[in-house]
């Protein structure tokens, strides 16, 4: 009989803790200040610096849209083979492609479009904010 009645109690006290612990833990959260770090205003604050390539084509030096610019890097490891990366992206209406955060060291630049030759060439990049002109040809004609 004895052990009937003292379940319930323990039971009780059990919870009574608990909760008494989770509104406690409840109050010390919200006597933080929530003020952000001050890393993160700073990091904010700070613009990306991104890469951008041009492309033009032709002789009157006419904005190519819609190429495909492949930015190919490696990173270079101690104990493993170097890994690879490649981005793809795509030119707008006047001819510029943005890569933002891109690594710097030798970079293999390539750029594919429509009616135009392929180009290829490596670039090293010393600051990631600069700009990168590129000259298309048209393909020479086939009889």
């Amino acid at each position: 009989m004895k052990r009937l009645t003292l379940l319930p109690v323990l039971l009780l006290c059990l919870l009574g803790t608990s909760n008494a612990q989770s509104s406690n833990s409840s109050f010390q959260d919200s006597a933080k200040p929530t003020t952000p770090p001050a890393d993160a205003a700073t990091s904010a604050a700070a613009p990306v610096k991104r890469l951008t390539i041009e492309i033009t084509g032709g002789e009157k030096n006419v904005a190519v849209q819609n190429a495909s610019v492949y930015f190919k890097y490696e990173e270079g490891r101690i104990l493993r083979k170097d890994k690879k990366y490649a981005l793809n992206v795509k030119t707008n209406r006047e001819g510029s492609a943005h890569l933002p955060d891109v690594p710097l060291g030798k970079v293999l630049i390539q750029v594919v479009a429509d009616g135009w030759k392929t180009y290829g060439q490596y670039y090293d990049v010393t600051d990631p904010g600069a700009t990168i002109k590129i000259h298309l040809d048209r393909p020479p004609k086939w009889y």
